[in-house]
């Protein structure tokens, strides 16, 4: 044992034992959280225009300040991008964290000096409670690599402004920075296949024992590492490769591949860090769920996902939440946000303590006939019947074809990538259509009612998915597929993939 690793743990004791300060009482954090972000925000100009001096309680809040998405607050967003202060959050962002969005084009979301510590410690926090639960901490000693964005930040205004994992680098504690890959100048390679070919030859003959990243990118390095190596599974070139730590996406449908890329498997932890605030994290590896972080600086709000686009939903504070329901996931942040919708949706697993899992994103749905299908019924569908035959899933997508040819009914179409295909297309995709009408019922009376016809699959070609993304200018970094699409942008890209 290092002395890196021998440290650790006393560190993972201590830290362990102020997050269940707040994890054992979560409502009197929440309380103290809201009232913070109301006093400190008082006089910026998002508090004047929203009567902060007369908010006391969240229910005074909710009248005065509406649930918002990106581009409902841009107009103070745009003038803290053109450098004017004290307009969402006193002062100026230490940061802007640059994101793609569908809809608003490149979103710009402020990071600040309070709300940027709490992204380092959640990031530190999810990896001492690793080692306090298991002991290992063997994996401090060797070689980590985070698979990342650019370091290299551009300036608007006097600020700061990157991608968020890329403002991350610029905080990795000084005592991991010698153990840490890639090098400073590997990791400024902008394009992302060049990169991640720079990542191999360093890596190759390293020590390397935790390897971070979105499992799509992480399995395009493993793919990578595996040719450069002729063939050698990733766990024989990294004999010391023990933890994974991941986030971004749901890691069930890479999972099969990713451990077979490894060749054993190894203990993994999830994060779910955004560039408006660090959500949760894994806590356990014997609970399902993520913690969720109700002391970091956010003020958490749930609007059941069925009332999201109603004209008057509900909307409730982490008191009043149930278990197994999903809701869209409301912040208020100490960077100035303020009733965000992120447009995640999320489902309790515990309440004791506050345990969460992601279900998806809440315009990621497909309701083109009245179904309302979602994330995670698809996800459940694929991949409940890929487990029962022995079929590997590398990506997929699925969209509405409301006009067919002919005089077909209109159906869902589901374009896949297989890393192991299944033996019987039309079998495999009718077993995947009969759990998905088990799983949503509104899709089970299409069927029925002869409104829609069973769903049509494609296989894709290998690597459609890097193509496309490549084609689109968003291989590597945060970027990710939807599963999920009301229209065919996505899809009618995709046929020019469909194998065979």
């Amino acid at each position: 044992m290092g002395i890196k690793s021998f440290i650790a743990k006393p560190l993972a004791a201590f830290a362990v034992k102020q997050i269940n300060k707040w994890k054992n009482n979560p409502l009197a954090a929440q309380k103290s959280v809201f009232s913070q972000l109301i006093r400190q925000a008082k006089g910026t100009a998002f508090g004047k225009d929203h009567a902060f001096a007369e908010i006391n309680t969240y229910e005074d809040f909710k009248k005065k300040v509406p649930v918002a998405d990106y581009e409902e607050l841009r107009p103070y967003i745009d003038r803290v991008v053109n450098g004017e202060e004290n307009v969402l959050w006193p002062g100026k962002p230490l940061y802007l964290a640059k994101t793609s969005g569908t809809t608003s084009g490149v979103k710009y979301i402020p990071i600040s000096r309070e709300s940027m510590p709490e992204h380092i410690k959640a990031a530190r926090n999810a990896l001492f409670s690793y080692i306090h639960e298991t002991g290992k901490s063997d994996f401090i000693d060797g070689r980590l690599i985070f698979l990342q964005g650019s370091p290299v930040l551009d300036k608007k205004h006097g600020i700061n402004t990157g991608r968020l994992s890329g403002i991350v680098a610029n905080h990795v504690p000084s005592y991991l920075q010698k153990n840490r890959l890639p090098s400073y100048q590997t990791n400024c390679i902008e394009d992302w296949e060049e990169k991640v070919d720079a990542i191999v030859e360093e890596t190759i003959n390293e020590d390397m024992r935790l390897i971070s990243g979105i499992p799509p990118w992480v399995q395009m390095y493993f793919d990578r590492l595996g040719t450069r190596s002729g063939g050698k599974k990733i766990g024989d070139i990294f004999k010391n490769f023990s933890l994974f730590v991941y986030g971004g996406v749901n890691f069930e449908p890479y999972r099969a591949r990713l451990e077979e890329s490894i060749g054993r498997r190894v203990d993994a932890i999830e994060t779910y860090p955004a560039s408006e605030g660090f959500i949760a994290f894994q806590d356990s590896q014997n609970e399902k769920g993520l913690l969720l972080l109700v002391d970091a600086g956010i003020f958490y709000e749930f609007i059941p996902s069925e009332e999201y686009f109603n004209e008057n939903p509900s909307r409730i504070s982490l008191e009043d939440v149930e278990l197994n329901k999903n809701y869209a996931i409301i912040l208020n942040t100490n960077a100035g946000l303020w009733g965000y919708s992120i447009g995640d949706t999320v489902k309790f697993v515990s309440k004791d303590p506050y345990r969460i899992v992601v279900s998806g994103r809440i315009k990621h749905y497909i309701s083109a006939f009245g179904e309302h299908v979602i994330c995670e019924e698809v996800e459940f569908a694929i991949l409940s019947v890929a487990d029962e035959e022995g079929v590997e899933i590398t990506e997929f997508t699925v969209a509405p074809q409301v006009s067919p040819d002919g005089a077909e009914l209109p159906y869902h179409e589901w374009y896949v990538e297989f890393a192991r295909p299944p033996a019987d297309m039309y079998s495999f995709s009718l077993k995947v259509d009969l759990a998905l009408r088990k799983k949503n019922v509104y899709y089970y009376d299409l069927i029925e009612g002869k409104i829609l016809r069973p769903l049509l699959m494609h296989e894709l070609e290998k690597d459609a998915f890097r193509n496309y993304m490549k084609s689109q200018g968003k291989l590597g970094g945060q970027n990710k597929v939807p599963r999920l699409s009301n229209d065919r942008h996505i899809a009618d890209e995709l046929n020019k993939w469909i194998k065979g």
